[in-house]
């Protein structure tokens, strides 16, 4: 691991939401279960999982739009505490938002969407100035000034997912938090919006953290990948190191699933289809939460939650039996 100062610090984040189950009766949803990991500055952090799993909890409570019902997030070794340090952060910490289509508001002119941020924290001094800066950002991302006075329903998806870009760098942050940014796009248009993320990050010093369900698309933008299971983190490492070498089993499934345009290397692989279905959020099985799944499942894993350990330098997992079958 760096001995660098991280950027952004997770540590033992945990996110329940009380549902309700009955006449005066509720129970905790454990979205987001002890979750802790270490982002270094201009690192891309993928994160991945199946849906519901709890990777937009995750996003969402880092940047304190859900209140952590436990743990600590640091932001360049100053932990983030009261209702000004939040204010603070989100200064430097922004998001993009899956649904470009929802994200944006309809009666709000593409000009008032991206300088929004501005105006919350009133960073300029006269209206020549926030015009100036909004025209800088639609150029940043491939927008013509023509579109300003626009309207978000005259615009592609792909478009309107670039003003959400240029909405969420407005700030001039240093952090942005992309919650499955091009999953709602045409294959085409993802591409480009991926390059564009790496180009942002090279000419602006950006940090990110990736969320995404597409294997490829993480490959490819990210360079360390966390994969989550019921709101728990079950694997840790360099992107390459978890394409090559998965060692959870619940990793090995979901990557045996990615198509391998190689025909003879796709015939090769062997696809882990697991038994079952994933247990409800609410009614989570006890010690580690895919041992209902696994193939390697004994009586330990079931009664207790494996520690979340380096095993070998900067690859992490949670398993209690990743010696014995890796």
């Amino acid at each position: 691991m760096s001995t660098k100062q991280p950027l952004i610090e997770v540590k033992n984040l945990k996110k329940y939401f009380d549902i309700s189950v009955g006449m005066f009766k509720s129970k905790s949803l454990k979205a987001v279960d002890d979750v802790s990991f270490t982002i270094q500055k201009g690192e891309t952090l993928g994160l991945v999982g199946e849906s519901g799993c709890g990777k937009t909890t995750v996003g969402r409570t880092i940047l304190h739009l859900y209140k952590p019902t436990g743990g600590e997030v640091w932001y360049n070794g100053k932990k983030i505490e009261t209702k000004n340090d939040v204010n603070e952060f989100r200064k430097k910490a922004t998001m993009v938002f899956q649904d470009p289509y929802s994200s944006l508001n309809p009666r709000m002119t593409v000009e008032d969407i991206i300088g929004e941020p501005l105006d919350v924290h009133q960073l300029y001094k006269t209206k020549e100035e926030r015009r100036e800066r909004i025209l800088d950002l639609m150029g940043k991302v491939g927008l013509n000034s023509e579109h300003a006075a626009r309207y978000a329903h005259e615009f592609s998806g792909g478009q309107r997912q670039r003003i959400g870009i240029a909405r969420s760098l407005a700030v001039n942050p240093d952090f942005i938090i992309c919650d499955e940014p091009v999953s709602a796009l045409d294959v085409s248009i993802q591409a480009q919006v991926i390059n564009m993320f790496d180009e942002l990050q090279e000419e602006l010093g950006l940090t990110y953290l990736f969320i995404a369900h597409d294997l490829l698309v993480v490959r490819h933008i990210s360079d360390r990948i966390a994969v989550m299971y019921l709101g728990k983190m079950v694997e840790l490492a360099d992107a390459d190191e978890i394409y090559n070498r998965p060692l959870h089993p619940y990793s090995k499934s979901l990557l045996s699933a990615v198509p391998v345009p190689d025909p003879k290397i796709a015939r090769a692989n062997k696809r882990i289809v697991l038994k079952g279905d994933i247990p409800s959020p609410l009614n989570a099985p006890s010690g580690c939460p895919f041992h209902t799944r696994c193939a390697y499942a004994t009586d330990i894993c079931s009664q207790t939650m494996p520690p979340f350990e380096e095993i070998e330098a900067g690859h992490f997992i949670a398993c209690h039996r990743a010696k014995e079958i890796n």
